[in-house]
């Protein structure tokens, strides 16, 4: 059988894989979850939208004679991470997870870590401050308890409806970001403080790089558990083990 591979994206990490699959001419499908408006254009087909639980992925492993199944999503995409792990032992498919190294404090970080957003709303009690909240949209709400604060939030399409925060500035933009734009963001609306995920990778630390310059404290919000998973940190590592898995399955 033919290698056909899916990788499970929303990253720039699958972009990169994807380009790298269509460069070698693999088939593979990138599936998106679909909370991007416009997002780029792939040399590999693309899908979008949810599978229906770790059933449905198992039921599309099957049905598409995926082979290999590469989960290259944010690091805290934890729902669709666990479906893939229990999907791809159910459906006899190899799995293999494409992640990015996380943040490690350097010298002069002011961060706060905490284990979860609650933790990180809890953190923002006290007087008025500039947030720059870098979590995305679907966090938001949450902090609508902390009412007091002026928010910053940078977001890659326009609201869609009202926003739950009473006092924010919205910036629109689409990362790699670099640390002269984020330290000129935060100058020009006078952030105090920045909230955010240990994502980690280079596309979105620039934030980091540029609340060190200025002194300003972080609260960052620690990785989530995820089950038990192969893991590397580089397109050629899942290329390496695509051949490698690929020669012990006779494909």
């Amino acid at each position: 059988m033919a290698r056909k591979v899916l990788v499970l994206g929303g990253t720039s990490e699958a972009s990169n894989l994807v380009g790298a699959l269509a460069d070698r001419g693999d088939a593979g499908v990138l599936s998106y979850a679909g909370r991007v408006g416009a997002p780029r254009t792939q040399p590999l087909p693309v899908r979008i939208g949810g599978f229906g639980g770790v059933a449905g992925l198992t039921e599309y492993l099957r049905a598409e004679r995926i082979t290999h199944l590469v989960d290259a999503t944010h690091p805290f995409a934890t729902r669709i991470s666990g479906n893939a792990v229990e999907a791809g032992a159910a459906a006899g498919v190899p799995l293999i997870a494409l992640t990015r190294p996380p943040w490690r404090p350097q010298s002069g970080d002011r961060w706060h870590e905490v284990p979860d957003i609650g933790a990180a709303v809890a953190a923002l009690t006290g007087a008025p401050r500039r947030v720059f909240l870098a979590l995305g949209r679907l966090n938001l709400p949450a902090f609508a308890t902390q009412p007091q604060h002026h928010y910053v939030l940078r977001l890659v399409d326009p609201p869609d409806g009202p926003l739950p925060l009473p006092d924010c500035t919205v910036v629109l933009a689409r990362g790699p970001f670099e640390f002269a734009g984020d330290l000129s963001l935060m100058r020009t609306h006078g952030v105090q403080m920045v909230v955010a995920k240990n994502a980690g990778g280079v596309g979105a630390e620039a934030k980091l790089h540029a609340a060190r310059a200025l002194g300003l404290p972080v609260i960052l919000v620690r990785r989530p558990a995820l089950p038990a998973r192969r893991e590397v940190d580089s397109v050629d590592a899942v290329l390496r083990w695509l051949d490698h898995a690929s020669a012990d399955r006779g494909v």
